[in-house]
């Protein structure tokens, strides 16, 4: 449910980036306030671990669609949603800078539409009520799986309406939506049963991680080593390897945009913003496509050619462990400045 530059105005682009820069400036006043030293490496770990598992389209069946997972939801589970807002902020900002996965002007608005609904809605009033103050594992189950159908069925809302309110690519308001909630709501359902997988390891682990995050609570001397190696391991498993089995298939909204206007991509304008914009990213993203980039008559030796499963590549190994590891990078860092800050006021 990554959006390209090419549905949005610059209007909608940038009202989106203010919305998105003025949750996370909230949210890092929060975190700032009740971070601790052991949920700095849970947040890398976790954002490691969620770009990992990004890069894994799965076959939605009977449709010749495919989906990925969000994240939103285990982050915000395990972190917090503001921590969580932040880290899923950091996958999304390390795919479109350095994949291409995703357009810049579209970022805002990707952080909002796989942050804001499953951290701040999804999470607070579908998953915590349902699960209360003792969790087990049919409430982990059921909480999991509302949250995420209804996050990312307001993901979808929100990109319909992006698009719509652009005013730029011909995908008629109707048309559009009769084809992104339908096939959200198969990939909502396995977001819901991966969560559920996810949350329920670490319950098993560390049951205290759920309830301290639930009531904003430091971790304090919580012991997290087998929670971070586990999901250590499936962040480079992950990555490095079941990457090669994703779905040839066009995710859900590469899917919709093609029940409704034909195409699975649109052009971007090739002038103004958009174009300085493409150069940008052109410039800074070193593994584009989760790969290594090709040349001219690579690409054109490549064309027409059907693709093999599984997509045995070096190049999206790499691109798994390096985004991991950016990834885990990225989010480490920030928690380690929102700390030093913390303790030289």
């Amino acid at each position: 449910m990554h959006m390209a530059d090419a549905l949005l105005s610059p209007a909608i682009g940038g009202t989106m980036w203010a919305a998105t820069a003025t949750g996370i400036a909230v949210c890092a006043k929060k975190v700032q306030k009740d971070l601790d030293d052991s949920k700095i490496p849970l947040m890398g770990v976790l954002g490691a671990f969620i770009f990992a598992a990004q890069m894994i389209n799965f076959t939605i069946p009977a449709t010749g669609s495919s989906g990925h997972l969000g994240g939103g939801m285990i982050l915000a589970i395990l972190l917090g949603p503001c921590a969580a807002f932040l880290t899923i902020a950091s996958v999304l900002t390390v795919q479109a800078m350095f994949f291409a996965d995703g357009g810049l002007l579209a970022l805002g608005c990707n952080i909002f539409n796989l942050g804001v609904f499953p951290c701040f809605i999804a999470y607070p009033f579908i998953y915590r009520p349902i699960v209360g103050s003792t969790p087990n594992p049919t409430r982990i189950a059921i909480g999991a799986t509302l949250g995420g159908i209804i996050g990312l069925q307001l993901g979808a809302l929100g990109v319909v309406f992006e698009t719509y309110l652009s005013g730029i690519s011909e995908l008629p308001l109707k048309a559009f939506l009769s084809a992104m909630l339908p096939i959200h709501l198969g990939i909502g359902l396995v977001e819901g049963l991966v969560t559920t997988a996810v949350v329920t390891f670490v319950w098993k682990a560390r049951p205290e991680i759920l309830q301290y995050s639930a009531l904003s609570r430091p971790l304090g001397n919580l012991g997290l080593r087998k929670v971070l190696i586990g999901l250590g391991v499936a962040a480079v498993v992950t990555g490095g390897a079941l990457s090669w089995f994703a779905s040839s298939f066009p995710d859900g909204l590469e899917w919709s945009m093609a029940k409704t206007s034909g195409k699975e991509e649109l052009e971007a304008p090739a002038s103004g913003i958009y174009h300085l914009l493409a150069g940008i990213q052109e410039k800074t993203a070193f593994l584009p496509d989760y790969g290594f980039k090709n040349s001219g008559e690579e690409a054109a030796a490549s064309e027409g050619t059907a693709p093999s499963w599984p997509a045995v590549d070096t190049g999206t190994t790499t691109a798994g462990l390096v985004g991991g590891g950016l990834t885990l990078a990225l989010a480490v860092v920030i928690g380690l400045l929102f700390r030093r800050r913390k303790q030289t006021l």
